[in-house]
């Protein structure tokens, strides 16, 4: 065989060869990831249809206290956030007994409105704690009493008096109505946030004091049995109202001071003309899924405000139209609001594959189209000036980006 022969020979044999190592390659990739796929479907199945192992109930922990248990309650007003003064009756406010723990009745919800006269320290920035301690019936909350039994009484600790920036005057004048040349528009006054006066450069901010009219106390109702967590576990934001025995492991009735509902409106400033403020306090249950529900929204509110999406007060409107609002209104603005958005979204999609396909400006005018950009950006400066929801704002911006892309296409703007 010649030599050209004999390399022809080698060149085939070698390009059979190059396909089936390829192939045995490919077969081998293909059982690795057989492999993966059986062994992360093994472990779902496992995790999800397994049997579970059962618990050690020495490894669980559980409420102190027993569905319906009678327990007393007491409540001290005190200016230190730490308190250890029982025997001071001027502190005491209120005193209920035999208050049955998570059932639903008449006993179980109590309620007391009073007056308070503030101190003159208080009426100086001063603090107010509200005290807070429940007891087995015939068991004292004082840890210095003879009969005090530590698994029989619980406590918590709730501010009174709440610190905040001290609202400005709207030095905006008002472009409709007969005022007067000059004249200031003062709306009524609001609460100022803590970011929006750190935000505003207007010199040093000046911070007063606030008083709480309302004060609800709810005991959850909560019996569920958990596994022992660790020191570390515990400080997760679903345990940080959890009040652990040391001694058994177990946990207290929890505590909550719902404050949902106060509006930031309904505030009362303190300062030296205040002699007299108003004082609601409620006790009664909730529900877990209630209070865990209650928290949840207000961690979303203020995801929503760090994010910019949602202004200070719009909160506050919201919890105020299911307050005083029809729910079937309420309802039907929800519904009108979700069509304006839609119809929104398909003018503008008409509006931009009109000009988009538009070759000729034959019946059109390019100084409407002008004058229309101007009126929507005149609108939007509006609603931003005056802190509109994000929603409008994001439909008004929107349609002043077309407006503007609409002036190029009527003009023919070149460069």
């Amino acid at each position: 065989m010649s030599p050209p022969a004999a390399a022809a020979v080698a060149a085939a044999g070698g390009g059979g060869g190059q396909p089936q190592r390829q192939q045995q390659q490919g077969g081998f990739g293909q059982s690795i990831t057989g492999i993966i796929r059986i062994a992360v479907f093994w472990y779902f199945a496992s995790k999800f249809f397994s049997p579970k192992k059962p618990v050690d109930p020495s490894n669980l922990i559980s409420n102190l206290f027993q569905k319906g248990e009678l327990l007393d309650m007491w409540l001290y007003l005190s200016e230190h956030q730490r308190f250890n003064d029982f025997g001071n009756e001027a502190s005491l406010v209120w005193h209920e007994t035999n208050i049955p723990y998570a059932t639903w009745g008449p006993e179980s919800t109590r309620t007391l409105s009073l007056d308070y006269h503030p101190s003159d320290t208080l009426k100086n920035n001063g603090s107010l704690y509200a005290h807070v301690f429940f007891a087995r019936s015939g068991y004292p909350p004082d840890p210095n009493d003879p009969e005090y039994q530590p698994q029989a009484a619980f406590g918590r600790t709730h501010p009174v008096v709440k610190y905040l920036p001290k609202s400005r005057s709207d030095k905006r004048k008002s472009l409709l109505g007969n005022s007067k040349d000059g004249e200031v528009f003062e709306p009524e006054p609001q609460v100022a946030d803590d970011t929006e006066a750190d935000s505003k450069d207007e010199g040093p901010v000046e911070w007063i004091s606030y008083w709480k009219p309302n004060i609800t106390i709810n005991l959850v109702e909560d019996f569920t049995s958990c596994k022992v967590q660790t020191s570390f576990e515990l400080l997760d934001f679903r345990f940080a109202d959890l009040n652990i025995d040391p001694s058994q492991g177990n946990y207290y009735p929890t505590i909550s001071f719902n404050e949902f509902w106060l509006l930031r409106d309904k505030l009362i400033a303190i300062n030296e003309t205040v002699s007299v403020l108003p004082l609601n306090l409620e006790v009664g249950p909730i529900s877990m899924m209630k209070w865990q529900l209650f928290m949840q929204i207000d961690q979303s509110f203020q995801i929503h405000r760090s994010y910019g999406s949602m202004v200070e007060g719009e909160a506050d409107e919201l919890k105020r139209v299911f307050l005083e609002g029809n729910p079937y209104l309420l309802v039907i603005t929800m519904v009108v609001s979700l069509l304006h958005s839609v119809f929104d979204f398909l003018a503008f999609k008409n509006d931009i594959q009109f000009w988009n396909k538009n070759k000729s400006m034959e019946g059109l005018s390019a100084k409407s189209v002008v004058v229309s950009f101007l009126c929507q950006l005149i609108v939007f400066l509006y609603l931003l000036d005056n802190e509109t929801s994000w929603m409008i704002l994001a439909s008004s911006g929107i349609g002043c980006c077309i407006e503007f892309w609409k002036i190029g296409k009527a003009m023919h703007i070149e460069v």
